[in-house]
């Protein structure tokens, strides 16, 4: 079921089908809860309700105990990053939807939990409005993939490897696949 990438389904659109280990409610509480968002993604809640803030407090050095340098293209982020954004769908434990402000722009990612009978969880995760800069499309194809191959580690009491030394050779396989689409 896991897919090896995620996969571009329309302009600016990213979106990848994974399988985690249940229940959907403790995959839930890892997308809205600051301190368990934190171990795969970002640190900063997500407020329960449509309209809701979305923090994020990126400090990717945090998510592995490997030693893992951070690129010269990524320096911007050594002190680690912020965002935020707004719900626009909550409902626990099955969808979560939020816009995703960086920059001028503002995409959305969306989550879908769909239980499996076999006690796993299909996770659909989409980010759309990301536009058609392939450098972009390819860091934020690689930046979750990354991210959520974190969160299967995590899920499954495992040692995450460095985040970094997982997405930059995932960011040219991204521009790859994004070439030769064009």
């Amino acid at each position: 079921m896991n897919k090896k990438y995620g996969v571009f389904t329309e302009p600016g659109t990213v979106q990848f089908e994974l399988l985690l280990p249940g229940p959907a409610e403790r995959i839930w509480e890892y997308l809205t809860k600051s301190e368990l968002k934190a171990k795969w993604l970002s640190a900063g809640d997500v407020e329960p309700k449509v309209g809701g803030r979305v923090s994020h407090y990126f400090d990717h050095k945090t998510l592995s105990e490997e030693d893992d340098p951070i690129p010269e293209k990524y320096a911007n982020l050594k002190e680690g990053d912020e965002g935020h954004g707004k719900v626009t769908a909550y409902d626990p434990p099955r969808l979560l939807s939020y816009t995703w402000v960086e920059n001028e722009g503002q995409s959305e990612v969306t989550f879908e939990l769909l239980p499996q009978d076999d006690g796993n969880v299909k996770l659909i995760l989409t980010h759309r409005n990301l536009g058609d800069d392939i450098d972009v499309l390819s860091g934020v194809g690689a930046g979750w993939h990354t991210h959520v191959g974190i969160l299967i580690d995590v899920l499954n009491g495992k040692k995450p490897r460095g985040f970094w030394k997982v997405h930059m050779p995932l960011e040219k396989e991204y521009e790859r696949m994004l070439n030769n689409q064009v």
